[in-house]
């Protein structure tokens, strides 16, 4: 009884109704989240030198593109949740439910970014690393969503800040755990919050990327590598801890595997991008011509010498020109 009393009791819902209109706490985490990463972006941005409102402008494609990708990635790694007998494939379409995987939101948002970042000429590395606190924050708020879904947690446990898990019924008398109620707060289950785990590494990765940036002055894109990195080290471990139902490679859950190799690509990409140097400000990246794309200066091949004389209509003066022009001939007196 004591263990229980000292327990994480979880939310008795997840659903809330607005007269026909359901409004769900997962939801309401996401949306939360993308506020937040948008405004400590643009916080950022600002300070490094980038005009106000170019976040939100990058936002507007990134966003769309990061859900679209977080939720294939869920339907495709999941896949056994919606297809095969007895499942329903539109399913697949309702996202309101749950269902977001980190990988598809963010390689799919990258994508997004980069369209925005290409048709503002923007640095793509340099927004990236305005962003990285901002996007790992946010993924803190998600998890919330999991909490009150009462899903993605661990093996039972009889630590004191095990996870309460309840049986939720809707009016009907239908056990649904995501749309239901929790009448009986007797706990049928006591786990690992796992989503607990999660949010509060986050946390830690989104203070470490902080301190790093100030510290080291890091630049080209080495922010978000290191926010990449930071991320997968703690979602290796606690992936191993999940026990929902989930695809298996060598009966290991997929996400233990796409953790390590991205946790391997990030720390390379890192190593790499430290030959660059420092980060500059945004205004000198923009006078150097430094490409959206590349983050590589632009070629100035057509670009000509302050101190070379030009004609009117555009030509090179020549050195008779120069020396047949009035304002050669004529001395001061």
């Amino acid at each position: 009884m004591d263990a229980l009393l000292a327990t994480i009791p979880s939310p008795d819902r997840g659903v809330w109704y607005l007269g026909p209109l359901p409004i769900r706490a997962y939801a309401l985490c996401i949306i939360a989240g993308i506020i937040v990463a948008i405004w400590w972006g643009e916080r950022r941005w600002v300070a490094r030198g980038g005009i106000k409102g170019e976040v939100t402008d990058i936002a507007v494609w990134a966003v769309p593109f990061g859900l679209v990708g977080g939720r294939l990635y869920h339907v495709i790694t999941d896949n056994q949740k919606y297809f095969g007998p007895g499942k329903n494939p539109l399913a697949a379409l309702e996202i309101w439910n749950g269902g977001l995987g980190i990988w598809g939101a963010i390689a799919l948002g990258a994508v997004g970014a980069w369209i925005g970042c290409r048709r503002r000429g923007i640095p793509l590395p340099a927004m990236a690393d305005a962003l990285a606190p901002g996007i790992v924050a946010a993924q803190a708020i998600g998890r919330l969503g999991n909490y009150f879904n009462q899903e993605l947690y661990g093996g039972d446990t009889t630590l004191p800040w095990g996870l309460e898990i309840y049986r939720r019924v809707t009016q009907e008398g239908r056990e649904d755990a995501l749309a239901g109620v929790a009448i009986d707060h007797t706990p049928i289950q006591v786990v690992h919050p796992t989503f607990l785990y999660e949010l509060l590494w986050n946390l830690g990765v989104a203070f470490l990327i902080v301190w790093a940036d100030r510290k080291f002055r890091l630049g080209h894109g080495r922010v978000f590598a290191l926010y990449v990195a930071g991320y997968t080290a703690g979602r290796f471990w606690i992936e191993l801890m999940r026990t929902d139902e989930a695809t298996l490679i060598l009966g290991t859950r997929v996400n233990v595997f796409v953790s390590a190799i991205v946790f391997f690509g990030a720390v390379a990409y890192f190593i790499i991008a430290k030959s660059r140097g420092e980060r500059e400000d945004i205004v000198a990246l923009r006078g150097t011509g430094e490409t959206a794309e590349t983050g590589e200066p632009a070629e100035a091949a057509d670009d000509v010498a302050e101190d070379e004389p030009v004609a009117e209509d555009g030509s090179d003066v020549t050195e008779k020109d120069k020396k047949d022009s009035p304002a050669e001939s004529v001395k001061p007196e």
